[in-house]
């Protein structure tokens, strides 16, 4: 076997999805050199109208890739070529590959990012639909997985949507970094005819232009930035999804995954395994990985450009496709998983997760709490002891502990610690009401970018 070592450089396979973005990006360049009397409007006209043309058969899966021209750039202006003539090599002048590359990226950062925004809302829309249908289903809150404190299941997903806010502010940024126009800089000093890159922004859809030339060939911050992004969404997915696997457990049993989203046991008929989250949680290694090759890619290059910037995109397409795919599972898992209402009240039940209150209750009777920590530390250790929960003792139990324990000791709830967490922020019904109220408001008004 003889491979051809020129195969090494070939990227066709992967970045001919910027298709797109480079014949948008050619159209926009050809009007600008007309428009500057750089080559004339008829061939302008036939360089736009061919370009239209080879977006065309690539739509329709018509287009005769060559993996020996190595790229998407040098595979349409070879088609262009043969569909316009010799015009075609008028399309390059005062453009190099590297401000080309450069662009197309950049345009698909943009686009990438407003797709991670709206599948982020659409995923948060999930979560406060299931936060308003379940407010005021009490469960247990953990704390190193341990039963805690009461709190209210909407509570505890608005945590997520809290989380997946940043998530979107973080892509808002991104696309705001992407969004500066690098077309006019050439391979890395500018070019010496009199662009108008003003006009190409226009076209595109840029806020700004590059400042120096031989950054915005080398740039490729705006790449980080949104494997960045994307890295950290990953992570509060897989948090996500760790607790849909023990919430879907038999141990737990407050949710039931819908049929779509598990898959069976190749050996025991019995089982519906929540595939899917774990799938999210364990992709979430795959996106870390492309955050740390393209750091590592970037790390010791000179400037300007270098042929170590190709890699720049196999792993930046692989985790926008992970993220994209993985939000939208996740939206139909939230959406249609059963909560098990009356498992998560009876669990919210035991742990003696009313300690805490019954520490506060002797604080509002004037012991320090250290120690009525202490006091509610030997009750629940001689609740333990005797098989029950230490907010079912009786008074007589209570008094062996402090006598500041009085009758009305008996009245503390799980609706009443959560109602007394009625602050900013807290789980008390009516601040999850306000923030539930809070959050439509915030994806009602919001615009993408």
């Amino acid at each position: 076997m003889n491979p051809d070592p020129s195969s090494y450089t070939v990227s066709i396979h992967y970045d001919r999805r910027l298709y797109r973005q480079d014949i948008a990006g050619s159209i926009a360049h050809a009007r600008m050199l007309a428009k500057q009397g750089i080559i004339t409007s008829d061939e302008a006209e036939a360089l736009c109208d061919g370009l239209a043309a080879i977006g065309v058969e690539i739509e329709m899966g018509e287009f005769p890739w060559r993996p020996d021209l190595e790229d998407i750039h040098m595979n349409i202006e070879a088609r262009l070529k043969e569909k316009v003539g010799p015009v075609a090599g008028k399309l390059h002048t005062a453009r190099s590959r590297n401000d080309q590359v450069a662009l197309d990226m950049r345009l698909y950062t943009k686009e990438a990012s407003q797709k991670a925004i709206e599948g982020i809302t659409k995923l948060q829309e999930a979560l406060l639909n299931r936060a308003e249908e379940h407010k005021a289903l009490v469960m247990p809150g953990y704390t190193h997985l341990q039963r805690a404190q009461p709190v209210l299941l909407a509570h505890h997903l608005l945590a997520y949507f809290e989380m997946l806010q940043r998530d979107r502010v973080r892509f808002q940024q991104c696309h705001a970094t992407a969004d500066v126009l690098p077309l006019g800089s050439g391979a890395l000093a500018g070019v010496p005819y009199p662009l108008d890159r003003e006009f190409v922004a226009k076209e595109l859809g840029f806020s700004s232009i590059s400042a120096n030339s031989m950054d915005a060939v080398s740039d490729r911050d705006f790449l980080v930035q949104y494997q960045s992004a994307a890295a950290i969404c990953m992570m509060h997915l897989s948090r996500l999804a760790e607790e849909l696997v023990l919430w879907s457990s038999q141990e737990f049993g407050f949710v039931t995954l819908d049929a779509q989203y598990t898959t069976g046991s190749s050996i025991m008929p019995q089982k519906r395994n929540p595939d899917f989250a774990e799938l999210g949680r364990g992709k979430t290694g795959r996106v870390y990985g492309h955050l740390m090759g393209i750091l590592t890619t970037l790390k010791g290059l000179p400037l300007t450009y270098n042929r170590d910037l190709q890699e720049d995109k196999e792993g930046f397409f692989d985790t926008v496709d992970t993220l994209l795919s993985t939000l939208e599972a996740f939206t139909g898992m939230i959406a249609t998983m059963t909560i098990m209402t009356q498992r998560m009240e009876a669990a919210a039940q035991k742990g003696n997760m009313l300690a805490t209150d019954l520490a506060d209750y002797l604080v509002g009777r004037g012991m320090p709490f250290r120690e009525a920590h202490g006091v509610l530390r030997q009750a629940s250790d001689y609740a333990r002891s005797q098989g029950k929960e230490v907010h079912h003792l009786s008074l007589e139990e209570y008094q062996r502990f402090s006598d500041l324990f009085d009758a009305d000791v008996l009245k503390i709830s799980l609706q009443g610690s959560v109602e007394a967490r009625d602050v900013p922020g807290g789980t008390s019904p009516r601040r999850v009401e306000e923030a539930i109220k809070g959050a439509r408001i915030q994806l009602e008004a919001c615009d993408d970018i």
